[in-house]
C-alpha cells in the first residue's frame, strides 16, 4: 500500500510511519476479549516504563479522548474537599487549565506569570507560604504555545516541600524529553498518543502514583466519564476500560511504543533535537525571530513572530506549503502575529531541508523579503 507522506510541522498530532498507520488494520475483535485486554495491559506497563517509573509506585490509566481530557480528570479527581489548587498560568495551555477549574467551580489560585521565561519559584513559594490549603501544584512541562520549558524538577520539589501533589502537563514532552517520575519529583504526567509516541489521535493517559489515585476515591465525584479513580478502578478489577476504548488506535499506540524501544530513548531524543536546531537554523538564515530565548526552549516548538512585511500572510503561506506536503501551524499568544514550527514525529533533518526549500518558494510566491525584517530594532532571538 502507497500512503502519500505528509510532514507535519503542526504541534501534534505528528508524523506517523506507515507501520503504524497499518498497525490499525486488524481483524474486528471485541474489546472485552482478553486477547485485547492483553494488549491493553502490556501498554499500561510500557506507557509506566517510558518515564522510568517503578510499577510498584505507579500505574497508567488509559482513557478515550484528547489530551484535555487528561487536564480534565487530574484534575477534577485529585483535588480534596475543602483544598484549593495552584496552577501555574504562563500560557495558553495553563489557560486551558483555569478554564477546567473554573467550568468545575474547584477553589483554585493562578500564579500568572511571563510567558516568555521560568516562573520565579521564590513567588511560587510565597503563595505556598501564605495558603497552607493548598493541595495541588498544576504545570504545563513544555508549554506548547510558545516552547518554553517549565522547570518540573524544581517545581515538583517545592510542591513536595508543602505536602501537596505535583501534576505535569507532558503531553508535548512525554516520550520525546526524557523523563524520571521520581528524579524530576513527578506524582503525576499525562500525554495523548499522537504526539510523543507517534500513533493516532484518541487515545490519551495519566501516569500516576497509585497510592494518590487510590486516596481520591475518598473526594467529591466531580465527572462520572472523567474520574481518575473510576477507570483506575475498572482497570485493575477487570483489565478493561470502563466504556468502549478506540480499538484501532490502541493497536496503533501498540505498534508506536514497540518503535519507541527500537529506536530508544536516547536517540529519540537526539533525533528530535536535531530537527529543532534545524529549524531554528533554517528560520535564523531568513531573518525570523523566535519569542522564547534559546536557554528557556524546551527544544520542541519553535514560536516565530510575523515579520514587518505588508506581503506577510499566514494563510498563504500555509497553503502554498501544505499544497506541497508541509503544514505549518499559527501561534496561541493572545493578540501576538505568530507561527509554530515542531519537531515531533517520525520527521529528521532531510524533512526539515525539504521544507525551508518550500518556504523560501513560498516568500517568494507571497512577494515576502528575505531575509525578513522586523521594524523595531530589537537583537534577534
Amino acid at each position: 500500500m502507497e500512503i502519500k507522506r505528509n510532514i507535519l510541522l503542526n504541534p501534534g498530532p505528528s508524523t506517523t510511519t506507515d507501520t503504524v498507520k497499518l498497525a490499525q488494520v486488524t481483524p474486528d475483535i471485541c474489546p472485552r476479549e482478553a486477547e485485547f485486554a492483553d494488549k491493553m495491559a502490556e501498554l499500561r506497563q510500557d506507557l509506566v516504563r517510558v518515564v522510568h517509573g517503578d510499577p510498584e509506585t505507579y500505574t497508567a490509566v488509559l482513557f478515550c479522548g484528547s489530551g484535555t481530557l487528561n487536564m480534565d480528570a487530574c484534575l477534577n479527581s485529585l483535588l480534596p474537599e475543602g483544598k484549593r489548587a495552584l496552577i501555574l498560568h504562563n500560557g495558553a495551555y495553563s489557560s486551558r487549565a483555569l478554564e477546567i477549574c473554573r467550568y468545575y467551580g474547584l477553589p483554585h489560585i493562578a500564579l500568572e506569570q511571563p510567558y516568555d521565561r521560568p516562573p520565579d519559584l521564590a513567588a511560587l513559594e510565597q503563595i505556598f507560604q501564605e495558603n497552607p490549603d493548598i493541595a495541588l501544584l498544576y504545570a504545563t512541562h513544555n508549554e506548547t504555545g510558545t516552547g518554553l520549558l517549565n522547570p518540573i524538577r524544581e517545581l515538583g520539589a517545592l510542591a513536595h516541600r508543602y505536602q501537596a501533589v505535583f501534576i505535569a502537563d507532558t503531553t508535548s514532552t512525554y516520550a520525546m524529553r526524557p523523563i524520571h517520575m521520581k528524579a524530576d519529583n513527578l506524582d503525576f504526567c499525562m500525554a495523548s498518543a499522537q504526539k510523543g509516541l507517534m500513533a493516532m489521535t484518541g487515545l490519551s493517559f495519566v501516569v500516576g502514583r497509585k497510592d494518590f489515585i487510590e486516596a481520591s476515591r475518598a473526594y467529591p465525584r466531580r465527572s462520572y466519564y472523567c474520574n481518575l479513580y473510576r477507570q483506575y478502578e475498572y482497570f485493575e478489577r477487570t483489565g478493561e476500560m470502563e466504556f468502549t476504548p478506540p480499538v484501532q488506535t490502541v493497536y496503533a499506540a501498540v505498534q508506536g511504543m514497540k518503535e519507541y524501544w527500537a529506536e530508544g530513548e536516547q536517540a529519540k531524543w537526539e533525533r528530535h533535537t536535531r530537527v529543532f536546531q534545524a529549524i531554528c537554523t533554517g528560520l535564523s538564515e531568513l531573518g525570523f525571530r523566535q519569542l522564547i530565548v534559546p536557554e528557556h526552549r524546551a527544544g520542541l516548538v519553535a514560536t516565530v513572530r510575523y515579520p514587518d512585511d505588508p506581503n506577510w500572510n499566514f494563510e498563504q503561506i500555509h497553503d502554498f506549503c501544505y499544497q506541497r506536503g508541509f503544514t505549518i501551524y499559527p501561534g496561541k499568544v493572545g493578540s501576538a502575529g505568530t507561527f509554530r514550527l515542531c519537531a515531533l514525529g517520525a520527521i529528521d533533518t532531510p524533512d526539515i531541508q525539504d521544507f525551508f526549500q518550500v518556504f523560501r518558494q513560498a516568500l517568494k510566491h507571497c512577494g515576502v523579503t528575505a531575509p525578513v525584517r522586523y521594524d523595531e530594532k530589537e537583537n534577534c532571538k
